[in-house]
């Protein structure tokens, strides 16, 4: 979140930040196409554009055949980005498990991206800036041991001219006829609570997806190895079975497992939240063009308070420090004594306040054990000078990067993200069960990790990309609610295969889709990120114009969360569930919003009824 006001145009920079790890990747993506086998075939459909665009999907109908330029034949593809949509043209091809492909089109445009996704292994991607004659893309990869069918894209790049592409091929074996997956195994329950159930089970060779069944109802569909079911009733006994699907059809129903969900809460749980929840940032520390507002007067519609900022005292100290703005910029600011009484007033009307560490300014390094200590020591002096409720890990910029060779999200090695677990484990178990833990990571950290993990195998990504999924996932039992920032951001792909932009309700729908489902991390089937309860999960945007990029008018909020939460006002995008327990929204930020007279909570109170 930016301390200062909005922060520049995510576009045209967003070629360095949402997808800036593609970018840097390319050098090393590119790669000189081996010897094709005897059983080689061109696999790509009409990879000439001679019979117009069958087989291609183009998106916002930003694609066309024509004939000139072309660099062969009569006719080549001409696609031109506009607004919000880069010109993506994609294909999806049928082929062999555990193969090698190499994927090569001539392009002629500046720049110009050809990649596949959906491999099973590592996605690749390779770019080009050629304003004169066509110059050849060529990239390779290998198909998983489960994969059937993989994506083929082009696409050039917002606010540049139209490109044109010609001669587009996939060179390797073809893939035979795809038979029914077997049944998945290992189909598994994790902590039930009183209105959802979150399963896994092992991956069915072939599958390209899952149906998840409840007492012999299919109740949701997915792309993963892992979904939560809502919607449950407290205390009630429920038997579940997975089917795994392809294009051959379906195969049987795994063996059940069978759980009983946990006593209901009066409508609330984690923590004391109520069961659908509106959280802000509140400018305690300084003030911006919004204005400074005193705790007092946050009205009572906010039920999570975020005090923005703690910041250190250095980069890698650890030793992270608050108080309230200075007289001399924010005049109208309270007492101490009067910020802990008001404080204590929100709390005894059921509110949570919380210390937010971070922000844009506030480069936090946990790169030793000895900066690890004084976190706690120093986040612990603050919640207790305050009597706050508990942490929001708003960590940005440059605080989170894996270190080169740290591929898997599951066990990381990087210094820096080993000694945060730690810290905030060790935060949670000084204050117990009533700790409320928030984060509220950007999509390049989370989101993007469905592309890009770290430096990636060979090296040369940004190190950033996908660098919160460590975090979240070994504190997922501690996690009271995650709040993604969809906003400041670059395009991002979705679980749909399809980039998608801010400042709409499609962008919101794709981003928490995909932590409500789980995503392959890297494009990696064996490394699943498990789907997060519904409870656990908000979305974040700015609360007016002025606040950040990618502000959201009240309806697409509302579109956004009917489709969430009841599957209607969907839109292009379908969801692999419904999760009537989605916990709701977060937004940059209190300040804003009264600068906005009131528009977003105001819009929150109407939808849930508050």
């Amino acid at each position: 979140m930016a301390r200062t006001g909005p922060r520049p145009p995510a576009r045209p920079s967003g070629l360095l930040t949402a997808l800036s790890a593609g970018l840097l990747a390319a050098g090393a993506l590119v790669a000189t196409a081996p010897a094709a086998g005897a059983a080689d075939a061109d696999l790509a459909r009409n990879g000439g554009f001679e019979a117009g665009l069958d087989g291609w999907s183009c998106t916002g109908g930003s694609g066309a055949a024509v004939s000139a330029p072309v660099r062969s034949g009569s006719s080549a593809l001409k696609a031109t980005p506009a607004g919000s949509d880069n010109a993506r043209c994609s294909q999806t091809v049928t082929v062999k498990p555990d193969s090698a492909y190499t994927l090569g089109a001539w392009v002629q445009g500046s720049p110009v991206y050809l990649g596949v996704s959906g491999t099973g292994t590592t996605d690749v991607s390779t770019w080009t800036q050629s304003t004169g004659a066509y110059k050849q893309l060529t990239t390779t990869f290998r198909t998983g041991p489960a994969t059937t069918s993989v994506t083929l894209y082009i696409h050039g790049w917002y606010g540049t001219p139209a490109y044109h592409a010609d001669d587009l091929t996939l060179i390797g074996p073809g893939g035979g006829p795809v038979a029914v997956p077997a049944a998945p195994t290992g189909l598994r329950a994790g902590a039930a609570t009183a209105s959802s159930v979150p399963l896994s089970w092992t991956a069915s060779a072939g599958a390209t997806g899952y149906h998840v069944y409840r007492g012999g109802t299919k109740v949701l569909d997915t792309t993963g190895t892992s979904a939560t079911v809502t919607g449950l009733a407290a205390s009630s006994a429920y038997s579940f079975q997975v089917s795994a699907v392809n294009a051959a059809g379906e195969s049987a129903k795994s063996a059940a497992v069978s759980v009983t969900t946990a006593t209901g809460g009066g409508g609330s749980d984690d923590a004391g939240l109520p069961e659908h929840a509106l959280v802000g940032y509140l400018h305690s520390s300084f003030a911006n063009g919004s204005g400074y507002t005193r705790m007092a007067d946050v009205p009572g519609s906010w039920d999570v308070i975020n005090l923005a900022f703690g910041e250190p005292t250095s980069v890698t100290s650890g030793d992270i420090r608050f108080s309230l703005c200075p007289v001399a910029e924010c005049p109208n600011v309270e007492s101490e004594a009067e910020f802990k009484a008001a404080i204590k007033a929100k709390q005894a009307a059921g509110k949570k306040v919380l210390i937010s560490i971070g922000g844009q300014n506030g480069q936090v390094q946990l790169a030793s054990t000895a900066a690890r200590d004084a976190f706690v020591s120093s986040v612990s002096k603050i919640i207790d000078t305050y009597g706050l409720d508990g942490l929001d890990i708003d960590f940005e910029g440059h605080s989170l990067s894996l270190a080169t060779g740290d591929t898997d999200f599951r066990s990381p090695t990087t210094p820096v993200i080993v000694n945060l677990i730690s810290a905030v484990k060790s935060l949670k178990a000084r204050y117990g069960d009533d700790f409320v833990l928030t984060m509220a990571p950007e999509t390049f950290f989370v989101q993007l990790g469905h592309q890009y993990y770290g430096s990636g195998p060979w090296g040369g990504q940004d190190p950033r990309a996908g660098a919160y999924l460590p975090v979240i996932h070994a504190l997922r039992d501690d996690l009271t609610l995650l709040h993604v920032q969809d906003y400041n951001s670059g395009p991002i792909m979705g679980l749909d295969n399809q980039y998608h932009s801010m400042g709409g309700a499609d962008f919101h729908i794709a981003m928490t889709d995909m932590l409500l489902t789980g995503f392959p991390v890297a494009g990696d089937q064996t490394k699943v990120f498990p789907a997060l309860r519904p409870e656990q999960v908000a979305f974040g945007l700015p609360a007016s114009p002025q606040a950040g990029n990618g502000h959201t008018s009240p309806a697409e909020v509302t579109k956004a969360l009917n489709c969430l939460t009841k599957k209607t006002d969907c839109g292009s995008y379908r969801t692999h569930g419904t999760w009537s327990g989605l916990r709701g929204l977060m937004t940059w930020s209190i300040n804003w919003d009264r600068f906005n007279n009131w528009e977003f909570s105001k819009n929150f109170d109407a939808y849930f009824g508050g």
